[in-house]
């Protein structure tokens, strides 16, 4: 059986929207079926067998979208495998140690019941939108710290469960 996967996120300047389509790119190359959409514009789960929802990290918070879904779907997903993603450190220590959920995220794995949780690089690129967004790159601390092997190798392995477990 080929496994219908949503793969739902929460952006506000795009990087983790690419993170999600890489994920679904990875599940459709292994077998499943899969679409990458906001979670804003997700009205019901019922043609899904299994999500991935991920979250840009925002001061410590997953953005807004990517909550806001977990809490309206929630009924939906209980009964359905769930993994989590974060994007978010502007800096090379995802790829170097695995970074635990934030304080909300981990209330939400144990809540739902996740499978698995990781966090990848983030990404902050001239013409970000947002004021602190702004600062950041005014500092010189923005840049592309994603991984995308590492992107890949995960999807893959939600893929293997999905189409052997």
């Amino acid at each position: 059986m080929t496994a219908n996967v949503l793969v739902a996120y929460g952006s506000t300047n795009g990087s983790t929207a690419e993170i999600a389509e890489a994920v679904a790119a990875v599940l459709r190359k292994e077998g499943c079926t899969a679409e990458a959409l906001p979670a804003s514009a997700v009205v019901r789960l019922t043609d899904y067998e299994a999500a991935v929802v991920g979250g840009g990290l925002y001061a410590g918070r997953w953005h807004k979208d990517a909550r806001r879904f977990l809490r309206r779907h929630r009924a939906e997903l209980d009964d359905r495998p769930l993994w989590l993603f974060s994007s978010g450190p502007l800096d090379p220590s995802a790829s170097e140690r695995d970074i635990p959920p934030v304080p909300g995220v981990r209330r939400a794995m144990t809540r739902l019941d996740a499978r698995q949780h990781v966090t990848f690089g983030g990404c902050l690129r001239e013409g970000a939108k947002g004021r602190v967004a702004k600062m950041i790159l005014r500092s010189g601390k923005g840049g592309d710290f994603r991984d995308f092997d590492h992107i890949e190798e995960w999807a893959a392995g939600i893929a293997a469960e999905l189409n052997h477990g």
